[in-house]
């Protein structure tokens, strides 16, 4: 069993790519499910969240279609879950309250619906809310987790997973 493990990691990099991008797609996927049949109402750091899952999903097509880049793409890969992974537990800090947030936009604007009528509707669209970045639209009922806390550990298991196969196939190339 672990002779093949180790054979994945080392000889099939294509194997990883697939597997990182398809597990972004569902990621995403699970994200835009969750504001369109949920109607949770995703902050900042949310959207933010979203585009390393899409940055991951084009490295994998990248890798996938040109041989020369399947490494890079590998590695770059997970260099980008770590980055998400960061977000996510910066995202965590604000909802946890530990601290406030640098990023602006991240709540709803003070002044929202006192807006003036004859507002244009690009206006109206435009200065509608998103959520509050500092409130946990939702969090698993058995032990209390949030999304961001999920997406820590996502993307941090994807980091090891894509740095293990950069690693192992690095050595086979020697």
């Amino acid at each position: 069993m672990m002779s093949k493990i180790k054979d994945i990691f080392q000889n099939h990099p294509c194997f990883i790519l697939g597997s990182v991008a398809a597990i972004s797609f569902a990621a995403l996927a699970a994200a835009f499910a969750s504001e369109a049949f949920l109607g949770l109402e995703p902050c900042i750091m949310c959207i933010y969240q979203r585009w390393p899952y899409a940055i991951v999903i084009a490295l994998g097509v990248i890798g996938l279609g040109v041989k020369k880049l399947r490494r890079p793409a590998v590695l770059l890969s997970g260099l980008t879950f770590l980055v998400n992974s960061g977000l996510a537990t910066y995202h965590t800090g604000i909802e946890q309250k530990w601290w406030a947030s640098q990023v602006e936009g991240c709540s709803v604007p003070k002044d929202f619906g006192t807006q003036d009528t004859n507002q244009s509707i690009l206006e109206n669209i435009m200065s509608a809310p998103t959520g509050n970045c500092a409130e946990i639209p939702w969090q698993d009922p058995i032990i209390g987790l949030s999304m961001a806390n999920y997406n820590i550990a996502l993307c941090f298991v994807l980091f090891v997973i894509c740095v293990i196969s950069f690693a192992a196939s690095r050595k086979k190339a020697s």
